[in-house]
């Protein structure tokens, strides 16, 4: 393997990587939207049940905070997946395939595009962590490293998925179902305890997106279930699982 072929395999992940950046910047009213759907989360939703609840010595709200930060990395990443369709649609994904590079370096291109838009959200979300009492800034590297590899993770299902729809309707449909049953079985609106159903307990340890949730409250928030390598491992373990479903599938796409 020379050092050409290795260069214009990285050129080729830096030019999808930098189209999936340009577009995302013309979308303002997908970033604003992004935006505001988790701060409803909080402000709305967090301050209605945290006006009656509090868990432990937290208010409801700072609770939730690192849950809300892991459902913007789940929808966002899931939902970038769409894009594949959308580019089908629009013969665009054709002539980006006919490129003189491999599809992994594609497919590796769009997975750091996706986790680039999500991260620039989860950003914005993280300046906004002084408005919750509870949070330590200092937890904030360690949290965003979790919250980083989830999304490297969950962008590659979105691509994976997407590879294997042509329609807009398909690709949201299967989507939905499987993005809900992630959110509300991650403990992100509740505390995973042995008050919980056995069903339901069992379900929400079988869920990736639990472990990041654990992860990211135990580093803000000082509140762990489950041990902090634990977290790390089955999340890293189900982003290198996802990675290589989703380059398989991309590579297949026809």
């Amino acid at each position: 393997m020379d050092n050409g072929f290795i260069r214009r395999e990285l050129m080729g992940v830096y030019a999808v990587w930098w189209r999936e950046f340009k577009v995302f910047q013309r979308e303002k009213s997908r970033i604003v939207s992004s935006i505001v759907q988790p701060l409803m989360w909080l402000f709305l939703f967090g301050s209605g049940i945290g006006a009656s609840v509090t868990i432990g010595s937290f208010a409801y709200r700072d609770y939730i905070y690192p849950g809300i930060l892991s459902m913007l990395v789940l929808f966002g990443s899931v939902y970038f997946g769409l894009y594949i369709v959308w580019d089908r649609k629009l013969d665009v994904l054709k002539a980006i395939l006919v490129a003189p590079v491999s599809r992994i370096s594609i497919f590796l291109g769009k997975v750091l595009g996706g986790c680039t838009d999500v991260i620039l959200q989860i950003l914005v979300l993280f300046s906004l962590s002084f408005l919750f009492p509870a949070v330590n800034p200092w937890g904030i590297p360690l949290a965003l490293l979790l919250l980083l590899i989830t999304a490297i993770g969950m962008v590659s299902l979105g691509l994976a998925l997407g590879s294997l729809f042509e329609s807009l309707e398909g690709f949201q449909v299967v989507s939905a179902f499987l993005i809900f049953p992630l959110f509300f079985l991650s403990g992100a609106l509740f505390p995973i305890t042995e008050k919980l159903p056995l069903w339901l307990r069992g379900l929400v340890k079988l869920n990736p997106l639990t472990y990041t949730v654990d992860g990211v409250r135990g580093a803000l928030l000082n509140v762990n279930v489950f041990p902090l390598y634990v977290d790390f491992l089955v999340i890293i373990i189900f982003a290198a699982g996802m990675l290589f479903l989703g380059s398989v599938l991309f590579s297949r796409m026809k």
